[in-house]
């Protein structure tokens, strides 16, 4: 006889799984540790395997968000244990002094090895922290969660920041959009923490330094997300030929995520569409000089709109997001999102009355002034204290680790 377990059952089987085996590992390293102080005779503390600070993050394109982090860290002399989920994450080959990467993944083994971690400071981008396989382990004294984004922190999926101790933020409305779930879900405060936004402090600088862009024809971006909602999704090559009618300079730079789950399309797009004088394809690991040479941008639901925006001080066009909010926190909420308010002020909505009309909507969003004053407020609402991210993030992180010393020797 065959025996069937369905998805929903095997996972929560493979949960309950880990818990066993974390509670195994964390049992026999108490054991260990009593023994330890046994035998010398009380001298042994608890915590002294403990790591003091520890970054984790899911995927190598987070480094950005953790680098100058990791920097400032540095700079007072703390070092950082930085574990990973990406062999080819850049943090491994940083070459920071008080940085202490490894390589702990995929799947089950990094997630065995977070959920019996020892460290007293714990500080990810990741959502869904004890929620899904990875578990909030007995031995640390904090979660702090920060954002890879300049926008809302409910877009995550639901109960995605629920069980973390501390969230940094950029905003007053991501505070009061947290606050609100707080309330509705029972559950008990977090500490909120207006830090802004370190990686893009990091890209204003490096912009300052770099300068303007050298002279050149006007430039259009097309960087679209992936999925059946995105640009392409959507509107198909059609898009870029409608781009390329405009007799502006052209550059598309799909998702990364597109060349592995649209890998059919991509291709026989850039068949299609093959580069030219006035057409280009982009696949730069880093798109800072893309976006400082653009003049404006053609998106959708991308966080590179608030880079470009920002940042670059440049224009957007966007399409809605259509994508359904019931399996993410913001479908709680009995308000719209913020990001609705915030994109009309940064350019103009692309749908289908007006795609034929592109060429008009992109010298109007450059030209016009109420879209630069529309970006200045938008800039004051999501990126609080610029330039000073890392050196708050910091402050927060040394802060805390010792507020938790002070209340272990209490202990």
């Amino acid at each position: 006889m065959l025996w069937y377990i369905d998805p929903g059952t095997g996972s929560m089987l493979f949960t309950v799984l880990l818990g066993v085996i974390g509670a195994a590992v964390y049992s026999i390293k108490a054991f260990r540790l009593k023994l330890k102080t046994k035998l010398s005779g009380g001298k042994a503390k608890a915590n002294a395997d403990r790591i003091p600070f520890v970054i984790f993050s899911d995927n190598r394109r987070y480094w950005t968000v953790f680098e100058p982090i990791c920097r400032e860290m540095g700079k007072r002399g703390k070092e950082i244990v930085y574990l990973t989920g990406s062999e080819d994450d850049p943090a491994l080959t940083c070459g920071l002094e008080n940085v202490k990467a490894e390589y702990i993944g995929p799947g089950n083994k990094m997630f065995a090895r977070l959920n019996s971690l020892n460290a007293s400071v714990v500080l990810s981008t990741t959502p869904g922290l004890d929620v899904y396989q990875w578990k909030r382990s007995p031995q640390v004294g904090l979660y702090v969660h920060i954002p890879h984004a300049a926008s809302e922190v409910v877009l995550y999926r639901m109960f995605g920041l629920d069980y973390y101790d501390a969230v940094l933020l950029s905003g007053k409305y991501q505070e009061e959009d947290i606050r609100a779930l707080e309330k509705l879900r029972g559950l008990p405060e977090k500490e909120l923490v207006n830090v802004g936004i370190p990686y893009m402090d990091e890209m204003a600088k490096r912009l300052v330094r770099a300068g303007d862009a050298p002279a050149h024809p006007r430039t259009v971006l097309l960087a679209p997300s992936w999925g059946k909602s995105a640009i392409f999704g959507r509107y198909g090559g059609r898009i870029i030929e409608i781009l390329q009618k405009t007799g502006y300079h052209v550059i598309v730079r799909p998702h990364p995520q597109s060349f592995t789950s649209e890998k059919e399309m991509i291709d026989r797009l850039m068949a299609d569409y093959p580069e030219s004088d006035g057409l280009e394809w982009n696949r730069d690991p880093d798109n800072f000089e893309v976006l400082r040479r653009s003049d404006i941008l053609v998106s959708d639901f991308s966080g590179v709109i608030f880079e470009f925006c920002l940042v670059y001080d440049k224009p957007v066009i966007y399409t809605d997001p259509d994508f359904d909010l019931s399996p993410y926190d913001a479908w709680w909420l009995d308000k719209p999102l913020w990001t609705a308010s915030a994109l009309p002020r940064l350019g103009r909505r692309l749908d289908d009355t007006n795609v034929g009309s592109l060429k008009d909507m992109i010298d109007e969003c450059i030209a016009d002034p109420a879209f630069a004053e529309g970006r200045r407020q938008v800039k004051e609402e999501t990126w609080a204290h610029p330039f000073e991210g890392a050196s708050l993030t910091a402050d927060y992180l040394i802060g805390r680790l010792e507020g938790l010393t002070e209340k272990e020797e209490d202990k």
